[in-house]
């Protein structure tokens, strides 16, 4: 073997992947067809689920002067996040390319390799491994794995190569995105729509502008090669009546908006994510943050089969925890897509969706599906996302804590990606339960520091975080607190 996994795609998805994944002990090849990084700023920012999930890995220090919004939107009517606690719009104004760079970094400081200039072409797996077959300078080669994670985008390679479904809805529009330089353009941060469809401009740095042009009844181009500056310009003067040939473009890209899913997100020792198990119009930094946490929930699941103690099923719960997820995704942005770019017809649609979103239960859906803070996962068992405590299968809020070794931030437990249990009520009986998992999972004895933070623990003396942040179980009893370890870190330990 090679390694313990092949990813193919070193995007953010495959980045973050190999990271978890090594957090996890698996050794991890990427293979990447791009001889280097685009340094394309392509998306912004990422949503508060996903930084959550970098808090977690203890990546926040590595984007300086990160800042996030509490003004968000749903297809472009705006309003305030923070109606949800622990809500917001997400970090603004962080391009891709830094995203990408902080994942890298952070992948091979943990000892992953990524090898660029590597284009896969075919595969074949068996009962013990995937074989793939890449391109290099050098020629053909192959590489073998226990296991093979395609993170390689909306064409993926490998989801076509191993057989996936793909279905969804067929592209209806088609978008221009660019970032100019030289135009001086008045800003659009939220988009307007105009006649002929959609504009939107936001500055990104002096004498630059993020643009996006979206032509209603314009037919979506069946391309595969990037547009020219020109084609953006003359979209932009017939939207607009300004002409912006006159500056230049430092890069240029083109999407549509359609909307498709993989049927299955494994099939044997294959896997698929992000955008290579769901497209979708951008909305929201949504794709590249579900793609973030797709990574972080394979990532500890295909560490364990690999290390061998992951329970009988857990690989499995990728699909059945995040196919939903995505599914819900193209729900939105579908319907996100209707109200910002369609015509005077969605205009009955756009004035009902701008009364219900007065209503601040409203608000707190849309905020908490936008941001991704509303994911609960089935936790199995009798206490099931349908009972049992509030936090159940949802994902640990951030709380501070009073531990022995100090104040720490409930996010920096899990910085190593182990599971964690929090002994609230500093009970011999949940410690000595959870002693036999102690390779798996870190017990800390901790107090909540403040009032506020406490609250969200209520009826809990203890609280089992899946290393994904998820809550796994929340009570007192002993013995459904030894079934939920068993659930989701196997077996206890022969000591």
């Amino acid at each position: 073997m090679d390694a313990d996994v092949i990813i193919v795609g070193a995007g953010p998805t495959g980045l973050m992947l190999a990271g978890e994944l090594r957090l996890g002990g698996a050794s991890v090849v990427v293979v990447e067809r791009l001889p280097r990084p685009t340094g394309q700023s392509r998306g912004l920012g990422f949503t508060a689920r996903a930084l959550e999930s970098f808090e977690q890995r203890g990546l926040i220090p590595r984007f300086p002067g990160l800042e996030t919004s509490p003004m968000g939107h749903f297809g472009g009517l705006q309003f305030d996040y923070t109606v949800l606690e622990g809500a917001h719009f997400g970090a603004r104004g962080i391009p891709q390319s830094q995203t990408e760079a902080v994942l890298e970094t952070w992948a091979l400081e943990l000892g992953a390799e990524i090898r660029r200039g590597w284009e896969f072409t075919d595969l074949a797996q068996d009962e013990d491994g995937v074989e793939i077959t890449v391109a290099t300078l050098d020629g053909e080669q192959q590489l073998r794995a226990a296991y093979l994670v395609g993170a390689d985008g909306g064409n993926s390679p490998v989801r076509k190569a191993a057989g996936f479904s793909f279905s969804g809805t067929a592209a209806t529009r088609g978008m221009y995105l660019a970032d100019v330089t030289g135009c001086e353009l008045r800003p659009r941060f939220l988009g307007e729509r105009l006649d002929g469809g959609m504009v939107m401009a936001a500055p990104l740095a002096e004498g630059v502008d993020r643009i996006i042009a979206c032509e209603r009844g314009t037919p979506p181009a069946g391309r595969s090669e990037t547009p020219e500056f020109a084609e953006v310009a003359a979209a932009w003067q017939r939207l607009t009546g300004e002409d912006i040939s006159g500056g230049g473009a430092d890069w240029v890209s083109s999407f549509t908006d359609a909307t498709r899913q993989a049927g299955e997100y494994r099939r044997g020792r294959v896997l698929l994510a992000g955008d290579a198990a769901h497209i979708h119009l951008p909305a929201g930094a949504q794709g590249l943050s579900t793609g973030i946490q797709d990574a972080v929930n394979l990532g500890w699941k295909l560490a364990a089969v690999v290390d061998g103690w992951a329970p009988p099923g857990l690989l499995d719960t990728y699909h059945s925890e995040r196919h939903p997820v995505g599914a819900r995704l193209l729900m939105n942005t579908r319907a996100q897509g209707e109200v910002f770019l369609g015509g005077t017809e969605a205009d009955p649609l756009r004035e009902l969706l701008t009364e219900l979103i007065e209503n601040d239960d409203v608000k707190k859906h849309l905020a908490g599906m936008v941001s991704g803070l509303d994911i609960r996962y089935d936790m199995g068992g009798a206490e099931g996302p349908d009972g049992g405590h509030p936090l159940l299968g949802r994902r640990l809020p951030h709380r501070t804590l009073r531990t022995a070794s100090g104040e720490r931030s409930s996010a920096e437990l899990l910085h190593t990606a182990q599971g964690v249990l929090l002994d609230l009520a500093d009970d011999h009986v949940l410690r000595q339960a959870s002693a036999d998992w102690k390779d798996r999972v870190l017990t800390v004895t901790a107090t909540a520091a403040e009032p506020d933070d406490a609250a969200v623990f209520a009826g809990a003396a203890g609280v089992l975080v899946r290393p994904d942040g998820y809550v796994a179980w929340a009570g007192a009893d002993a013995g459904q607190l030894t079934a939920g370890l068993t659930r989701w870190f196997g077996p206890a330990a022969v000591l």
